[in-house]
């Protein structure tokens, strides 16, 4: 179950540094915060900032970031942690496969990726668990597959 897409790719590292700080500091602008940008920042965060505990803060770190652009975090909008989370195992599995350095170009090849698909999480999730409410509040093991 795939959809086609063809993602926004990134000219410069510099750029998706921007996004990471910019998701940090709560100043990225909301239109900026697309799913390029979610998977580009969670790269760079596993990738350059050692200091920021991924697992621990990334539920904290959008939801305040979400309310910041006036997004609100609710059963049925904002952060949704079940696919975040999947996001997070697929960045990692893409790390641990890539043979890119360089921060745009390994941003660039997992986007074009199976990990990179919006539907990638498809694969472990069915429909109906994966959009509930408790999958979207928490983490939620997925019903298809276990995640990498």
């Amino acid at each position: 179950m795939t959809t086609d897409y063809n993602p926004r790719l990134f000219e410069r590292d510099s750029d998706i540094r921007a996004i990471g700080d910019g998701l940090l500091a709560c100043t990225l602008p909301r239109a900026a915060w697309t799913h390029e940008a979610h998977l580009g920042a969670c790269l760079w965060l596993l990738t350059e900032r050692p200091d920021v505990d991924v697992d621990a803060r990334i539920a904290g770190i959008i939801r305040r970031f979400n309310e910041s652009v006036g997004g609100v975090n609710d059963d049925h909008q904002g952060y949704h942690d079940s696919i975040t989370r999947a996001y997070v195992a697929g960045v990692r599995l893409f790390l641990s496969e890539t043979r890119e350095t360089e921060l745009a170009a390994r941003v660039n090849a997992m986007l074009l990726s199976d990990v990179g698909r919006r539907d990638w999480p498809m694969r472990f999730y069915s429909r109906d668990l994966l959009f509930s409410v408790p999958a979207r509040r928490g983490f939620v093991e997925p019903d298809l597959m276990p995640l990498p």
